[in-house]
């Protein structure tokens, strides 16, 4: 059989405009899709392992993160919205073979996101003491919630720059250092969180501040490789200007700022789903936010294939080939929905073992296998949603998709929610959602197949 080239032999390809075969293409695919899926599983493993160890000091501490997790989402989302508006650029410019243009974009990001970050900590510690009250939390589980939210929102600044420095390794089409270091994220998380947790008996802030710690590690060596290892964004030895410019700023906030929106306005969904189940009681509380982060594990291999898609898309546009751009798309698409469904099944058969690892209380180990055995039905359109948005991303593509994505989550899952969880409860709110994501997966593969992503393209073949 003939050997398979490697992947920076086939991201040549694209940059020379050179023909590639169907097998070419999914190996490409397949090989910067791998490590990507690796580390996103990881770092769903990490946050399992961490809730598993504050579950273990009972309903309350579970709640209290459960809580304020889905602003963390909101805040995180945003950091990610900033890194995305500059790394799209960077992969369109290394397409196009312009590898100082991409340099330079990474050198005003850098002055861009640090102060982004800086931001969106201090606005994080200037909320802490009142979040929790305003999601509908007891005083209770309230002062854990704002430790665990205050620490995590200072940490926000080392989540910006190794977000960053990742995603421009990876627009680079370098997949595998960025998978690498988020794995070992993960496994210094679960040491610190030990040891802040229960050698220390930090609790539920211990658990803030061992991912805080193992994050700052991690971004040195994100930074480290991007500045000194890369072949194609290495600025050792080559000097240029920090000082933001105009024109790349503005493509910046046009591509990132739809997408911060949708990242605010989802955010604030899950807020909305929180308050719908928080009346429910602390053990839907906990059951909720532990099934959340069992279900990750299904739906992460799917972020890691958008990932390369969101890679492959930026460079075919960068060299200008059309039907090489759009091919990479639906090719990805089609990985992300079998990878997708084959571990909805698992999570279907495997929901109870899974919730047990969570937590011992029996009540929250039922309630979690019901709802994740209701979402287990629609991770297929889920994956479908998860990598074209990738897709319309590389492509620079972020309004319609926002909105798109934003007008199902208010529209379809808020207010079926809102309607199913008095008479339901839980069931109720993850009915709802399994409905939603399912018609939000059919609205972006009719965006994607109609194609008016891609009409707007200057390419040139």
């Amino acid at each position: 059989m003939k050997k398979v080239k490697n992947s920076e032999l086939l991201l040549s390809y694209i940059r020379e405009g050179r023909t590639m075969t169907s097998r070419e293409k999914l190996a490409l695919i397949i090989q910067l899709s791998i490590p990507s899926i690796l580390a996103q599983i990881s770092a769903t493993v990490m946050f399992f392992i961490d809730a598993s160890m504050v579950g273990h000091l009972g309903a309350k501490a579970s709640a209290a993160i459960g809580l304020v997790e889905t602003t963390g989402w909101l805040m995180g989302g945003l950091a990610s919205s900033a890194n995305m508006g500059f790394s799209v650029q960077v992969a369109h410019c290394i397409g196009a073979n312009d590898f100082e243009a991409a340099r330079r974009i990474l050198r005003q990001s850098l002055v861009c996101c640090l102060i982004w970050s800086l931001m969106i900590s201090i606005t994080s510690l200037c909320i802490a003491p009142f979040l929790p009250y305003w999601l509908g939390g007891n005083a209770e589980i309230a002062r854990d919630a704002t430790l665990y939210f205050a620490i995590f929102g200072v940490c926000g600044i080392f989540f910006q720059m190794e977000g960053l420095a990742g995603s421009m390794l990876k627009c680079s089409g370098n997949m595998k250092i960025p998978s690498i270091l988020n794995i070992g994220m993960c496994v210094m998380d679960v040491v610190f969180n030990y040891l802040f947790i229960y050698i220390l008996d930090m609790g539920v802030a211990g658990a803030a501040i061992g991912t805080g710690v193992a994050m700052l590690i991690t971004a040195a060596l994100m930074l480290y490789f991007l500045f000194y290892r890369s072949k194609i964004l290495s600025l050792v030895g080559r000097p240029g200007s920090f000082k933001p410019q105009s024109d790349t700023v503005k493509t910046a906030f046009k591509i990132g700022a739809p997408m911060g929106l949708q990242h605010m306005l989802m955010g604030g969904a899950q807020v909305v789903s929180t308050l719908i189940v928080a009346p429910i009681g602390t053990v839907a509380i906990a059951a909720h936010s532990l099934a959340i982060t069992v279900e990750s594990l299904c739906y992460m291999p799917g972020y890691g294939i958008a990932e390369a898609a969101t890679t492959l898309v930026g460079q075919g546009i960068g060299a200008g080939q059309k039907l090489l751009t759009r091919s990479f798309a639906y090719m990805s698409v089609g990985l992300g929905i079998t990878v997708m469904t084959l571990m909805g099944v698992l999570m279907w058969i495997f929901a109870p073992e899974l919730m047990a690892i969570m937590s011992p209380v029996e009540e929250v180990i039922s309630q979690g296998t019901q709802v994740l055995r209701i979402e287990a039905w629609a991770e297929p359109m889920f994956a479908a949603a998860i990598v074209a948005n990738g897709v319309f991303i590389g492509a620079g593509d972020t309004m319609i998709p926002a909105i798109m994505s934003l007008g199902s989550m208010w529209a379809v899952r808020l207010t079926l929610a809102a309607s199913l969880a008095p008479k339901y409860g839980l069931k109720g709110v993850w009915t709802a959602m399994a409905i939603e994501l399912t018609f939000r997966g059919i609205i972006f593969l009719a965006r994607l197949f109609k194609g008016s992503w891609a009409e707007k393209l200057k390419v040139k073949k």
